[in-house]
């Protein structure tokens, strides 16, 4: 479990292929320095492994599944990633509850800067938006950010610099892939109201 608030951006040093999927190395910094094998950090917002570690990078095996339906397949040395690692027992949680489980892919629709804020319009699969509302969390490449408005296949958020600063969401621009995790309470929420339709 996660919070949606990136505790850094890491570099990407290493794609390897490794079976029918990829070790990705991320080079981490402090976080890398702290890391244990088995640890599970949101990549992303996706939740992977910790499977190696040298006090300044992270490896993590992702499956072909999970280089099919996150942007991680993506990705390419030298990119930047958003790195969070689990929720500990104790421990504050400042943004909302992140599964790291992505749901989807959107893509930057359009992007309006206001000074050293911007509103970011995201494409997104039909299903997703409907777990989606006004004034509701989204996560957008693990960060935690609050829906301003939401219309049928699309979404946006307003972005402060502080998060444009210290994010990835900074240098997106138009047509870039994106992760999506909608609310976990939407989900059953939506999972509900399904079941009171009549057949």
């Amino acid at each position: 479990m996660f919070t949606g608030l990136v505790e850094r951006t890491g570099r990407v040093v290493k794609l390897s292929p490794d079976g029918p999927g990829v070790r990705l190395g991320v080079e981490a910094g402090e976080l890398a320095a702290a890391a244990k094998l088995g640890d599970s950090v949101a990549c992303n917002g996706c939740c992977l492994t910790v499977v190696q570690h040298d006090g300044r990078s992270i490896e993590f095996d992702a499956g072909p599944e999970t280089l099919k339906r996150t942007n991680l397949g993506e990705l390419e040395v030298g990119d930047g990633i958003n790195l969070e690692r689990s929720l500990k027992v104790g421990d504050q949680l400042g943004g909302h509850y992140v599964t790291g489980h992505i749901d989807g892919l959107g893509r930057l629709d359009e992007r309006i800067d206001e000074a050293d804020w911007s509103t970011f319009w995201f494409r997104t699969p039909l299903p997703l938006a409907r777990q989606m509302v006004s004034k509701g969390s989204i996560a957008v490449d693990g960060v935690s950010l609050t829906l301003v408005d939401v219309e049928e296949e699309r979404f946006s958020v307003a972005l402060i610099p502080h998060t444009l600063q210290v994010t990835t969401l900074g240098k997106l621009q138009a047509g870039d892939a994106v992760n999506l995790e909608t609310d976990i309470l939407a989900k059953y929420v939506e999972k509900q109201l399904v079941g009171l339709k009549p057949a």
